[in-house]
């Protein structure tokens, strides 16, 4: 006899926290799922930021096992919303479906949401293409509205070689010869085991601000919260084999540390620091970096290495594939109101957002210094 589904809402922290090995089992069974989905990221985060009251993690049982799970919190401000746990300091949300009941997990959630969006909007951001909340937005039996949201780089799951095979001939060779330099010149690398992750979480943020030291460090880095967060979910994470701090040294001193989460789906460089001093023995960082990466996810059956959001140079020297994330809101007839003040916030948000970055890029050309000429005038 097949066991009927049941449907719970938490709304307390304690039951969150007993949720915990229920949870991995769901992620590990959750082909989709990003790290930002695990529960040691999850809960920690809520320890750091959330507000008591807030909590709203919707469940699907079938008989004791947890088969879906949508992990929101109620906010007020802009707009009365259901919102993923996780915060702009995550680069992904999404609804955890498994894979075996998929469907069955999705509908029974579907209804949960479709409850409780009586007096409050649903809003999903930075949901990544083919992710779990998809089959939610498509069962959906009220109003919705689908927005565009963050870019990110991806590159394949791959080897060096490989990743080196992707660019014209004359890059590949110059990437080579920085990769052996670095080997040249002795660095070597280490993975960081779980009892050390808070002294290595604290070390490669002292990295992280020296090395954007006067270049406007993203201010939430710098907060102790921050470190508190990383320092207690990262701990748990690398016990269960979702993440992995590496460390580079370089004369017995570490120069670089980088931090990589993992999930069944991909790989994704989270977050690095490096001493400026690398930068005049002519090391190539994000080179470095993504070796090691490479070297640890070849063959390791995860679709993507994810360079997650942003487009900074030096990530578009390899190519990547832009996959654009989504945003989904969902209503009844009666919070419809809500749903368009959203769509109409999010795209507010968005213009300003883009003449933000036109007025730094102006910015930053007026203070880059005039080319110097070639030869005697």
């Amino acid at each position: 006899m097949v066991s009927r589904l049941r449907v719970e809402v938490c709304a307390e922290e304690l039951p969150f926290a007993d949720l915990a090995p229920n949870w991995r089992r769901l992620h590990g069974r959750c082909s989709t799922a990003t790290p930002f989905q695990s529960h040691a990221w999850l809960h920690s985060w809520w320890l750091s930021y959330g507000t008591r009251g807030r909590l709203r993690i919707h469940l699907v049982y079938r008989g004791e096992e947890l088969i879906g799970a949508a992990p929101l919190m109620r906010v007020l401000r802009p707009l009365p919303a259901l919102v993923p746990l996780g915060g702009p300091i995550s680069d992904f949300t999404d609804v955890l479906l498994d894979d075996a009941c998929a469907e069955e997990a999705a509908a029974a959630l579907t209804g949960s949401l479709m409850r409780s969006a009586r007096g409050a909007l649903i809003d999903l951001g930075e949901v990544r293409p083919g992710a779990g909340a998809e089959r939610v937005y498509a069962n959906w039996p009220g109003k919705r509205h689908r927005l565009t949201d963050s870019g990110c780089l991806e590159l394949p799951a791959a080897g060096m070689d490989t990743l080196l095979g992707r660019l014209p001939a004359n890059r590949a060779q110059r990437a080579r010869a920085k990769l052996r330099k670095i080997d040249a010149l002795g660095i070597e690398q280490r993975d960081v085991p779980p009892d050390e992750v808070p002294r290595a979480m604290r070390t490669l943020l002292e990295l992280h601000g020296l090395q954007w030291q006067g270049r406007g460090v993203t201010r939430e880095h710098t907060r102790p919260r921050f470190e508190e967060h990383l320092a207690r979910a990262v701990g748990e994470m690398t016990r269960h084999g979702d993440a992995v701090v590496t460390e580079f040294r370089l004369d017995g001193e570490v120069v670089a540390a980088d931090l990589t989460l993992l999930s069944p789906a991909l790989a994704g460089g989270y977050l690095y620091g490096a001493h400026p001093g690398l930068r005049g023995r002519k090391v190539d960082v994000a080179t470095m970096l993504l070796r090691a990466c490479a070297q640890r996810i070849d063959g390791s059956g995860r679709a993507a290495l994810s360079m997650l959001r942003g487009n900074e140079p030096y990530k578009q020297h390899w190519r990547p594939e832009v996959r654009v994330n989504q945003r989904f809101l969902l209503a009844r007839r009666r919070t419809l109101p809500l749903l368009w003040a959203g769509a109409l916030h999010a795209r507010l948000r968005r213009g300003a957002g883009a003449a933000l970055r036109e007025l730094r890029r102006r910015r930053d050309d007026r203070s880059r210094p005039a080319a110097q000429p070639s030869g005697p005038a």
